[in-house]
């Protein structure tokens, strides 16, 4: 079990449940606009949120920022001890650095002090772009360099009294990001932040990070985790959420499985699936709601669902725990189903 650290109230290891993240893309000067995306991706139930800080306008703004939200903020920092400490300063929950680009030991000491003096912890990210270089000429563009750049960066803080520190080892590759994230597990108790680099657009990235993400997630490891994506950052919690439902670390939520179709469905079940998750996705109950195409998959393959529907020509047929309780025309069967739907969630 990795170590425990607090982000802003929200704890990150030492058994803590598996916490969402994601980042704006908003200019955090901004501040109207940032704080309005932030209650989106809150309201979508992202954990934390990461701001990009480029210059003492982003840096001051973090505590008005602050002020708006109820998410644990973290500031994303490159090159600049001083903007690392503006951000401390100005009330971010956590930085994220890479203490080799900050400047040399003066200025990791300076932001060491820092963070040890506010009680604020720091998230040590090694990806392939920012691999030391004594690293890279020894081990190349590797799973091994990334993690000696990542526990070197660890070691500088630790020199300094730094003991509130998460890990990421990211790559594009999906393989190479689960085998970097498998030798940093071995080597360290420090809580682990997972997931695959520049994704890229929705449809890749999605699949890219299910498999990165999952296959570690499933191994144990990861104690907090970010979806990357080209897309509107609120996409990237809905597929993190996703993710964890999937790999069994969520329990309060609808589960909502639909066949895929054949030539059999004669009736619109792949809309009704569509618009069922939809409706249940934000639901913090445990249910397990079917939508299937027709008697071949229906109640008997359902039949452990709370709550189901299977169509055919002219009736479908609504099911509890296999049991059918109603047979509905195929014309009323979406309203009728979606009111069963809603009865369901508000069942004790």
């Amino acid at each position: 079990m990795s170590k425990q650290i607090n982000v802003g109230g929200v704890t990150l290891g030492g058994g803590a449940p598996v916490r969402v993240q994601s980042m704006t893309t908003t200019h955090t000067a901004d501040v109207e606009a940032t704080s309005a995306q932030i209650a989106r991706l809150a309201e979508a139930g992202c954990e934390i949120v990461r701001v990009a800080v480029r210059d003492e306008a982003d840096a001051r703004a973090v505590r008005a920022v602050k002020d708006r939200t109820p998410l644990p903020v973290v500031a994303d920092i490159h090159f600049s001890a001083k903007l690392a400490v503006l951000s401390v300063e100005n009330g971010a929950d956590k930085i994220r650095i890479n203490p080799g680009n900050i400047g040399g030991e003066e200025k990791v000491t300076l932001v060491a002090d820092c963070v040890r003096a506010h009680r604020v912890p720091v998230r040590v990210g090694a990806n392939t772009g920012s691999i030391e270089r004594e690293y890279f000429e020894k081990y190349g563009r590797s799973a091994r360099a990334l993690v000696e750049s990542a526990l070197h960066g660890v070691s500088l803080l630790e020199r300094h009294g730094v003991e509130r520190i998460a890990i990421s080892v990211k790559a594009s590759s999906v393989p190479l990001t689960v085998e970097a994230y498998r030798l940093l597990a071995a080597r360290t108790e420090y809580p682990l932040h997972v997931g695959v680099t520049e994704a890229g657009t929705r449809e890749s990235g999605i699949v890219k990070s299910s498999v990165g993400i999952g296959a570690l997630l499933l191994d144990g490891i990861g104690d907090t985790i970010r979806v990357s994506l080209t897309d509107d950052p609120v996409e990237e919690v809905y597929a993190a959420k996703r993710i964890l439902r999937a790999c069994g670390l969520e329990k309060e939520f609808v589960d909502v499985i639909s066949c895929p179709t054949c030539g059999r469905c004669e009736w619109e079940s792949m809309r009704l699936a569509q618009e069922v998750e939809r409706l249940t996705f934000g639901a913090k109950v445990r249910r397990k709601i079917a939508v299937m195409g027709c008697a071949v998959n229906g109640p008997g393959e359902a039949k452990d669902c709370d709550l189901g529907i299977a169509g055919g020509r002219e009736n479908c047929v609504i099911f509890k725990k296999g049991e059918i309780v109603r047979s509905v025309p195929r014309e009323d069967a979406e309203d009728v189903f979606l009111r069963e739907v809603r009865a369901c969630l508000e069942e004790g």
